[in-house]
């Protein structure tokens, strides 16, 4: 009889469920992508209900419910902080203590509960620490047989940072830095004093920094700052926050406004405004910093464990831009990240401790890795996208053969309109993959700007990724090995790149921003960067001979790849949804499955309006 692992994240953010079948991951979602709540923090009662039914098991069928953290150690530091900094933070503690008294410390009940109410008697729990379900979802499923581990995020229990050491089927955590001392909470702060939400606009964040002037006598003085009066940093990458700068242990912000604007001499912007160069310094200076800390703790690492490879996990960890660096400094011969490296990902990472140390299961070795192209969520047959076509009297063409689908939307990419790519098994962490993406031509210089403005309705700075057959990567980008999952950021080759102007440091954002920088300038950020994606036949060939099929067209082996919403609402889970975003928005065509999906000349569906009302173009 099958042994399985449910493993499940919620009540913060970005709830999730994972399925581990006889050691095999064989189904992970997100619950946002089926409340259409974006990080929905709910019980992932929908998530939970597909993973079963993905294998057609039954709650009883389940050996344990491995749950991400544990809430009574959680709890103990909530006390312990808010003892600490008293009498500050008592508006606080009055607001979040009740919450937790009532639910989160009868987290057992509440689970309990919440499994009844999904029709059967809940399986034995169990509660891996935060952290070790970070470093079980980057170790268990990666190519290696030994590697130091590092993770990084905001907080989990008291942890902020481990590093550890994965051999076989065993995880030794070696190193630990507590809370308030954190490297992602530091991160955060500085996004939300730029402006952008937290736990969502971190990425932003790192987008923005490019903008930042490398020369500029700001970006030198801010980063002195920040290192004199924000956070003390030892030489092995451990390092102290000083909390008379932040707000978040006790507070309802994540910084002392008053206390960082006599530092920097700028004022937190205001949510939805203007951004000038002050703010693109600035998230620079801070983006340089966690680099160089994110170096230091890997040489650690690497010193504790004499490893040659190295994992990473935690929200951190999507900083693709230190991951890019780190790889390139040659510390270690490689390094894997998990794909869903948030607290989503605490879900498999919990699912695959209970596996390999609470049932203490060997662990075998796959290569590229497990999480099979981190492929794991519902797919839909041909049959629910026709009912949606007839449910919205649709305008749609099936094909017999796909190979000539591909040719037919691999033409109309070249003239320069954006599809909507949906197919097979939905994505597993923030990244799209080529199962729920919007699909662009990478060479027309005016790409970039249309994503953004007419189709995703957000932010004209935010760069977009390529998506690059595997056998294409060196010719694209300077990069001599795969990038799977959108986690590594790369330079564009130089011989594709083209010389800036004098005095370009000067101009304004979007002079800079729209200025033709290299033959494929839609994936080519302002720093000559790339966010890559490979993409391999084997793992989905349906995307691959889509980005070949453009590739024996046009000679480019590489297409924009962003991902299938617009801003706010969670990446499309269904045929439905994937409709219902094409019709709001300025798309052009939709594929789904074998149809080719094409907008009439009758008034654009009502969502239309909905999102222009929404999110005001830049």
């Amino acid at each position: 009889m099958s042994k399985a692992i449910l493993g499940v994240s919620a009540y913060y953010h970005d709830s999730a469920a994972a399925l581990i079948v006889d050691g095999e991951i064989v189904a992970a979602a997100h619950e946002e992508r089926f409340t259409r709540k974006k990080q929905d923090s709910d019980f992932p009662a929908n998530a939970i209900r597909y993973v079963l039914d993905e294998t057609g098991l039954e709650l009883s069928d389940v050996t344990a419910v491995a749950f991400y953290d544990k809430p009574f150690i959680k709890f103990e530091r909530l006390l312990e902080t808010y003892h600490s900094f008293a009498p500050k933070g008592l508006k606080s503690f009055l607001s979040g203590i009740p919450v937790w008294i009532k639910e989160k410390l009868l987290m057992r009940q509440n689970l309990k509960r919440e499994f009844e109410t999904l029709g059967g008697a809940c399986p034995p729990l169990i509660f891996p620490e935060h952290h070790l379900s970070h470093a079980s979802s980057a170790f268990y499923p990666s190519p290696f047989e030994e590697a130091a581990i590092l993770t990084l995020d905001g907080v989990g229990e008291w942890a902020t940072t481990t590093i550890g050491f994965g051999q076989g089927q065993h995880i030794k955590i070696l190193k630990q830095l507590d809370f308030p001392h954190s490297l992602g909470l530091l991160y955060s702060a500085f996004t939300y004093y730029c402006g952008f939400k937290v736990n969502s606009g971190e990425y932003k964040l790192m987008g923005l920094a490019p903008y930042g002037n490398p020369d500029s006598a700001k970006v030198s003085e801010w980063k002195a700052k920040i290192y004199e009066e924000l956070v003390d940093v030892r030489e092995d990458g451990s390092f102290l926050l000083n909390m008379d700068y932040f707000d978040y242990a006790t507070g309802l912000t994540m910084c002392n406004n008053r206390a960082w604007e006599e530092l920097f001499g700028i004022p937190a912007r205001p949510s939805e405004t203007g951004l000038d160069q002050n703010y693109m310094d600035m998230a620079l200076a801070i983006q340089e910093v966690t680099e160089e800390i994110v170096l230091k703790l890997a040489s650690t690492a690497k010193e504790l464990t004499g490893c040659k490879y190295l994992v990473m996990a935690g929200g951190v960890a999507l900083n693709c831009v230190a991951n890019g660096k780190l790889l390139r400094s040659g510390l270690f011969e490689d390094i894997w990240i998990q794909p869903s490296s948030g607290d989503a990902g605490g879900a498999l990472g919990a699912a695959l401790a209970g596996w390999h140390i609470w049932m203490g299961e060997q662990r075998t070795v796959t290569w590229p890795d497990k999480m099979k192209g981190a492929l794991l969520g519902p797919e839909f047959s041909s049959l629910d996208i026709q009912k949606t076509a007839r449910r919205y009297k649709a305008v749609a063409q099936e094909y017999a053969n796909f190979d000539q689908l591909c040719h037919d939307v691999a033409q109309l990419i070249s003239e320069g309109n954006v599809v909507g790519w949906f197919q097979g098994r939905m994505e597993y962490g923030p990244r799209a993959l080529g199962s729920r993406s919007i699909i662009g031509d990478p060479r027309q210089p005016d790409m970039q700007k249309k994503l953004n403005l007419k189709i995703k309705y957000r932010e004209g700075f935010r760069p977009f990724a390529p998506s690059v057959m595997e056998e294409c990567n060196s010719t694209f980008f300077e990069l001599d090995r795969p990038s799977p999952y959108m986690l590594l950021v790369a330079p564009v080759q130089p011989s594709r790149c083209h010389s800036l102007p004098e005095g370009y440091s000067d101009l304004p954002l979007y002079d800079r921003l729209y200025h033709l920088r290299s033959d494929v300038p839609s994936i080519t950020h302002i720093d000559y960067s790339a966010r890559i994606q490979s993409v391999n036949k084997e793992t989905n060939p349906r995307y691959w001979k889509l980005i070949d099929s453009f590739r024996q067209l046009t000679g480019y082996g590489v297409v924009v790849n962003t991902s299938f919403n617009v801003r706010g609402e969670p990446i499309v889970c269904t045929p439905e949804d994937a409709y219902r975003c094409f019709m709001g928005t300025e798309m052009d065509f939709l594929v789904m499955g074998d149809y080719l999906f094409r907008k009439t000349d009758q008034p654009q569906h009502e969502d239309r309006d909905y999102w222009k009302g929404r999110y005001e173009l830049d």
